[in-house]
Order: C-alpha cells, then structure tokens, then sequence
C-alpha cells in the first residue's frame, strides 16, 4: 500500500452523518478527481419477514485487522487516495445505516470498483455475525453463495470489475 493513501476505519455502535464523513475525506485527499461511496442499510424485509431489529457482532481485534486487510488489499490493486471505512456493530431498528465504504481517487474507475471490491470482501471476509428479529422470531443470517461467488470473481479479474 502507498504511504500516501488516507486510511480511516471504524468499528462502532454509533451512526454516523454520511455528508461529514465524505467532507472529512475530501478534505484529507484534496488532490481527489472522485469520489465513490456505498451505504448499507438494515433491509425492512428479509426471507424470514418482517424484521424490527438486526443485531450486529463481532470479535473486536479479529474484525479491525479484518477490515485493514481488505482496505490495504484494495489501495494495493488500485490507485487510491482515500478509504473511509464504518462498520456499525450492536442492535439496530429497521432501515438504519449498518456500512460506509467510500474511495477517492484521481479517476472514478478505480474509486467504483476499489469500493465495489471492498463491499464484496467486506460481506465474506468480516467476522461479523448478523441475528435478524422480528415478527418470526429470530435467527442468524447465513452467508449467502452470491457473496462468495461475487468475491471470487475478483480474485479471477485482479483488479478489474467482474463482468
């Protein structure tokens, strides 16, 4: 990874103001041409049902370092500028914001798919642990075949987007 890539990740139970965390990252990649970013939220609905509250865990040490690595891999592949990267843990209602990954970079390109990247690797490499609950009940959520097969098509374009 480049000495010159901006590095920011959190892992919190807080939210966050998605236009103060872009600003934050423009201002501390100035020389930046775009500016990508994907926000995640708790679905109202999910194969079970209606859902009222997603609970989020994780194992501290394992998750930062987890997280690190998939940031340091995409300023790897990628000529970056800046990753802002927030992982929300604990409970959760319905439609709140769970992830923020943004990028900047010189060009958009890399910025769409460094951060198309981090998502994919973020949903099969973080240990993150997801219980829905709602009407149904409860239930954890099982990792999903699209996500790994979305995953493996990077490490089979190294460095393109996948088709």
């Amino acid at each position: 990874m480049s000495e010159s890539v901006y590095l920011n990740i959190s892992v919190q139970p807080e939210d966050f103001e998605i236009g103060t965390e872009l600003q934050q990252l423009r201002a501390a990649t100035p020389q930046a041409g775009a500016l990508v970013n994907f926000v995640g939220l708790v679905r109202e609905m999910s194969a079970a049902g209606q859902i009222s509250e997603m609970v989020i865990e994780h194992y501290p040490a394992m998750t930062e370092k987890a997280l690190q690595q998939i940031a340091q891999q995409a300023a790897q592949r990628w000529s970056l500028l800046g990753i802002r990267m927030i992982h929300r843990v604990g409970p959760l209602t319905a439609q709140a914001q769970i992830v923020l990954v943004a990028v900047t970079s010189l060009h958009r390109q890399a910025a769409f798919e460094a951060c198309a990247f981090m998502m994919d690797y973020l949903k099969t490499e973080a240990p993150f642990w997801k219980k829905e609950i709602g009407g149904f009940g409860q239930h954890w959520v099982e990792a999903r075949v699209s996500d790994e097969q979305a995953k493996q098509q990077w490490q089979k374009n190294s460095g393109k987007s996948p088709t």
